[in-house]
């Protein structure tokens, strides 16, 4: 069973950075591929954005290209997202999720790389980020 545990987020001015941390256990990064995803209370939760962290392909959304950054340590079995130049509109509950089961669309909130669909099977609690402006 793979466990996800995200590091404390935390309050950070509008332009300002934040550095999350995803540790995971119970299998090495699962089948690799990990993903962030955000939640505003009342609102869907969003892909931010996902690693393979055997093969090294990212995704990000839209929204956060160029400003966040994802990556992997296989040393020691974590993924990070670094934010920069954080926007009020990204204040949300970041969970960091993976993927044990392979290549699928679905159930539930997927992590696409390429033309490439993975659904989520295990889930972090989530941390909170406020952003102020």
């Amino acid at each position: 069973e793979v466990h996800l545990a995200e590091s404390v987020g935390g309050l950070v001015q509008a332009g300002g950075s934040l550095k999350l941390s995803c540790a995971i256990s119970g299998s090495t990064f699962a089948n690799g591929i990990i993903g962030w995803f955000r939640q505003v209370p009342g609102q869907e939760r969003e892909g931010v954005s996902c690693v393979n962290s055997h093969g090294g392909d990212t995704y990000y959304a839209d929204s956060v290209k160029d400003r966040f950054t994802i990556s992997s340590d296989s040393a020691k079995n974590t993924v990070y997202l670094q934010m920069n130049s954080l926007k009020p509109e990204d204040s949300a509950v970041y969970y960091c999720a993976a993927d044990y089961s392979g290549e699928r669309p679905g159930p539930g909130y997927v992590c696409r790389l390429g033309a490439k669909y993975y659904a989520m099977d295990a889930w972090g609690k989530g941390t909170l980020v406020t952003v102020s402006s």
